[in-house]
């Protein structure tokens, strides 16, 4: 993991687009931008929140300042692979992100049960404050498919492109599965995610104007929130 990025200091917009949007435009990126090393893979997150999700709940509210904490791997790994134990803040519209690289077995004892782990200190300083701050449990899987393309000319510019959203509440493990229940955003829309350190190149602008692209705010873990998992939260509380 010796090219990994283990520290992020970057604006990130979020775009929800229809197939036909998604397929016009990536044809015209390809002119500026290219897959990056990785390509299309899939990723899959369990993402951890307190009993009553107070995390989550913060967020949703659209504060100046919210957070969150996750597992991601990258496609389903066997317990010993490494994963990434990471903590994202986005404050006033820029997104600072640390993660630890583990194996999957000791990030998930490490916030389960506070077992230690080798990592890089500052960054396991922060998550050691964020996890006294709550006591965090694993709450949901969210896993989907994605294309990431890069800058030819700027390698840090970067547009992802996220199919087949899906999420499950039992079995949080990044061992066994990446299968979950579809999370319906509209019908066959793609959530695009622009990445870039300051502002974005004229001609990127320039596609989106063209092709009436306009950034909207998303959450993978809101969303799959707001539609499925409230409903599991009021459930519980009227039985």
């Amino acid at each position: 993991m010796e090219n990994v990025q283990y520290t992020f200091k970057r604006y990130e917009k979020k775009y929800i687009l229809t197939q036909a949007q998604y397929e016009k435009m990536y044809e015209a990126l390809l002119d500026y931008m290219e897959l990056d090393e990785y390509g299309r893979y899939t990723i899959c997150n369990v993402y951890f929140d307190t009993d009553d999700y107070e995390l989550i709940r913060t967020s949703l509210d659209k504060p100046d300042y919210k957070e969150k904490f996750r597992i991601r791997s990258y496609g389903v790994v066997a317990p010993e692979d490494m994963v990434f134990a990471e903590i994202k803040k986005k404050y006033d519209g820029v997104v600072y992100k640390r993660r630890i690289a583990v194996p999957w077995v000791d990030a998930r004892d490490y916030v389960l049960d506070g077992k230690e782990v080798s990592a890089d200190l500052y960054s396991l300083a922060e998550m050691d404050e964020f996890m006294r701050r709550y006591e965090l449990k694993p709450k949901v899987f969210i896993a989907y498919d994605r294309e990431a393309l890069m800058g030819r000319e700027d390698p840090l510019l970067r547009l992802t492109f996220d199919h087949n959203l899906r999420w499950r509440d039992t079995d949080l493990n990044l061992c066994t599965s990446d299968e979950g229940i579809p999370i319906q955003v509209g019908e066959q829309y793609v959530i695009m995610e622009l990445k870039v350190k300051d502002a974005a190149p004229l001609w990127l602008t320039d596609i989106l104007s063209e092709y009436e692209i306009y950034p909207g705010s998303f959450s993978k873990y809101g969303t799959c929130y707001t539609n499925y998992l409230i409903k599991k939260v009021f459930a519980k509380m009227n039985t």
